[in-house]
């Protein structure tokens, strides 16, 4: 079972290994950790800069900032590929592909495995907006793991009550 505690060791081992059959390349790309921007930009031998300039774009998610791979969008449609999909290839940076990449495939547990990136790196507890955020996520279907309960990532109920009603800001 994934849970929010599910050390990083284990997520790798469930999620591995990818069939490369492109299929979640087509339609969107990844999320980018700090990690992951040094990592891919050394193996592209690009300054790290020139790498977030060239292939990144900034997001928001739960209230964090973060990096988000480019798409390349279809005409007329609303998804894309990820800049570092070739049809012929596949993904062109595999051996070096983003955590979030790494962990959301096509297997059974990849709902539980975003969920888990999402805790991790995305929901900050301490921050009032980023738990408003995640509430959100929840109240419209969104997949919670162990650990990935409103109670769990804020204990203090008092707390928790006056973040969801937009007290504590």
């Amino acid at each position: 079972m994934i849970s929010r505690a599910t050390p990083l060791k284990r997520v790798l081992e469930i999620s591995s290994p990818c069939n490369k059959c492109g299929h979640c390349c087509k339609f969107n790309s990844g999320l980018i950790i700090e990690e992951d921007i040094d990592r891919i930009a050394e193996h592209l031998k690009m300054d790290k800069d020139l790498f977030i300039l060239t292939y990144l774009e900034e997001t928001e998610m739960f209230h964090t900032k973060a990096f988000k791979l480019k798409t390349e969008f279809k005409k007329d449609k609303p998804y894309g590929e990820c800049v570092f999909f070739s049809p012929a290839e596949g993904c062109k940076i595999h051996d070096v592909k983003p955590l979030f990449c790494q962990t959301s495939n096509c297997f059974a547990y990849s709902q539980d495995l975003i969920s888990w990136f999402y805790l991790n790196y995305l929901v900050n507890p301490d921050d009032a907006e980023s738990v408003r955020q995640y509430a959100s996520y929840i109240e419209s279907g969104g997949r919670i793991i162990p650990g990935g309960q409103l109670h769990e990532l804020v204990p203090d109920s008092e707390r928790l009550k006056k973040i969801l009603e937009y007290e504590e800001l």
